[in-house]
């Protein structure tokens, strides 16, 4: 096998991890900053970037985060408050999670399927 140049089974593997990757990233990115926003409230989008970085090594569009912010405040999972910025007085937005953001985080929670790091057979 030649290692400078991967083979058929390789490269339909690798682009097949990668699209699953994107759409998982796509599917988890409003939990994701649902629980983030929960931990660290209020926060703007600007320290939910960093966290998200931090906790996951994601980065995503500063677009992409937007509309996924925008999206999530128009179904009322998350709230916003325009605050005075430290030095400048401009506005910025701070966010927290709704009570009915709350609940629907709580839902996804008890859904999530995680494994213990052992289960290595069938019972």
């Amino acid at each position: 096998m030649n290692m400078a140049h991967p083979d058929e089974n390789e490269e339909w593997v690798t682009s097949r991890i990668e699209s699953w990757v994107e759409t998982y990233k796509k599917a988890m990115l409003a939990p994701i900053l649902l629980r983030l926003t929960s931990i660290h409230q209020p926060v703007t989008v600007n320290d939910l970037t960093t966290h998200l970085a931090a906790a996951s090594g994601w980065h995503v569009t500063e677009r992409g985060l937007y509309r996924t912010v925008k999206r999530l405040e128009d179904s009322g999972l998350l709230v916003s408050k325009a605050v005075d910025a430290p030095r400048t007085g401009a506005k910025r937005k701070e966010l927290s999670l709704s009570p009915l953001g709350g609940h629907f985080l709580s839902g996804i929670s008890a859904n999530i399927v995680e494994l213990p790091r052992d289960a290595t057979s069938a019972g």
